[in-house]
């Protein structure tokens, strides 16, 4: 399978959501899943803000259909979206703006929207502070909805979460997340065989 590896946190090597990516592509490179991989760094290499291009030919509609066409040739997308101040990054939004296209990943029908991008098997790497997958702070949670939404809206059901949270919580806290974060990586080769 065709495994596209995007990267959105701008903390280079103290990020754990790339640390996270890192380990989840070797997992589906060791399980014999991956038959290639392409990756894209987005805090290394920005996307800017969308903005319409008229011309086709033009620098930046070019980029952009390439954006979307390294999308559409893959069968996993390996996604690093680490929360930032409650939600994704600009980073991976820009990105988003460039896969969310109509006539291309969804379309409007005579019963609303549907989605053109199903097959799809989708792995997010989210890395948060805090606690937010339940308790108090769960309503404070921008990123996982989001994520679910957008992606669902161009017919992507297949999304799984690995979660570190609480890693600006202490080293304990960090250190307990990571094993659970690791943990459910390990359990992809299991999913796989089923």
């Amino acid at each position: 399978m065709n495994v596209l590896h995007l990267d959105t946190s701008a903390l280079g090597t103290y990020s754990i959501s790339r640390q996270l990516t890192a380990a989840i592509v070797g997992q589906l490179q060791r399980d014999g899943v991956a038959s290639s991989v392409s990756y894209r760094d987005l805090a290394a290499e920005p996307l800017p803000h969308w903005l319409p291009n008229p011309d086709p030919a033009s620098d930046n509609a070019l980029r952009d259909e390439a954006v979307l066409q390294q999308f559409l040739d893959a069968d996993i997308v390996v996604l690093g979206a680490p929360m930032y101040n409650f939600a994704i990054t600009s980073q991976l939004k820009a990105w988003l703006d460039r896969v969310l296209v109509a006539g291309r990943t969804f379309r409007y029908g005579p019963n609303g929207p549907e989605g053109l991008a199903g097959g799809k098997r989708v792995i997010i790497a989210s890395s948060r502070g805090g606690k937010y997958s339940e308790g108090p702070a769960a309503a404070m949670d921008f990123q996982e909805p989001y994520l679910r939404t957008v992606l669902g809206f161009i017919g992507i059901t297949d999304v799984e979460f690995i979660r570190a949270e609480g890693v600006a919580m202490g080293d304990d806290a960090k250190q307990a997340a990571l094993q659970a974060a690791h943990a459910s990586i390990g359990q992809l080769a299991l999913r796989e065989a089923a």
